[in-house]
């Protein structure tokens, strides 16, 4: 079978600034560009919000994408560059990021399903703390959880919301996944755990409505939960694409060490 030598197809999106809209501009004229759902490779253009929301829109086409900072963090993103793309994509190392599934049930008995890339988080919606009951794989661990909320990350989301509420960085390759209490009053002493990536986390909201809650999955926010359920979503894989000197393991190494 013969191997075809053309040049991949690209599709470029961009975040809404108008720097990124410039520099979309520029290398579409510079390698042409088709639509996004006949692209062989999607370059992303803007910060980690765009790269977040380029992989959910094409959460199951599983089309690579390749980013290119234009934004702020930038940990998803490889070094903006308009000359020497296509050397950069035929060198460029992927990686492989499975995304948890979080089905959330609101307090009128009404499902939701939503995919989160970085991690699942709770937050209290009143003045008052969130009670929130912890089960992990049918086995509750805490009967009663006082915070301001909770969250699952993945590991590529770890260094993200996650490491700002004080949780564990995870190397992508750990077969792990961190949850994590966002300022716990009671049990005060309790930071966190450490899960098999395999496992299925229950959040129960006791009192839901004196104490609403409501579920973010990323962007996607529930309100009025009164429970969420957060698993891997084995069935969907995502590629990114990395420059070998940005490549993300290499990034949340270094993020541990980290002054």
């Amino acid at each position: 079978m013969a191997v075809s030598s053309r040049a991949p197809l690209l599709a470029f999106v961009s975040a809404a600034t108008p720097t990124a809209r410039a520099a979309r501009a520029r290398l579409e004229k510079r390698y042409g560009a088709v639509k996004p759902a006949e692209a062989d490779i999607i370059v992303a253009l803007g910060g980690d919000g765009l790269m977040l929301q380029a992989l959910h829109r094409n959460i199951r086409r599983q089309v690579p994408i390749y980013g290119m900072n234009l934004g702020t963090v930038g940990f998803l993103l490889n070094t903006y560059k308009e000359v020497g793309l296509l050397q950069r994509l035929k060198r460029a190392r992927k990686v492989t990021l499975t995304p948890l599934r979080m089905v959330a049930t609101n307090t009128r008995g009404r499902h939701f399903e939503v995919m989160a890339i970085n991690e699942v988080s709770l937050l209290r919606s009143s003045r008052q703390t969130a009670r929130i009951a912890v089960s992990v794989d049918g086995k509750k661990r805490l009967a009663e959880l006082s915070c301001d909320g909770a969250l699952v990350a993945t590991p590529a989301g770890s260094t993200a919301y996650n490491l700002s509420a004080h949780g564990p960085i995870l190397p992508l390759g750990a077969g792990l996944l961190a949850l994590t209490p966002i300022n716990a009053f009671r049990p005060r002493r309790w930071r966190g755990a450490l899960l098999p990536r395999a496992s299925r986390v229950d959040l129960t909201i006791l009192d839901p409505r004196k104490r609403p809650v409501a579920a973010a999955a990323d962007s996607v926010e529930i309100p009025n939960v009164a429970k969420v359920t957060v698993t891997e979503a084995t069935d969907i894989e995502l590629t990114l694409l990395f420059d070998p000197e940005h490549d993300l393991e290499e990034r949340i190494l270094k993020e541990q060490f980290a002054p």
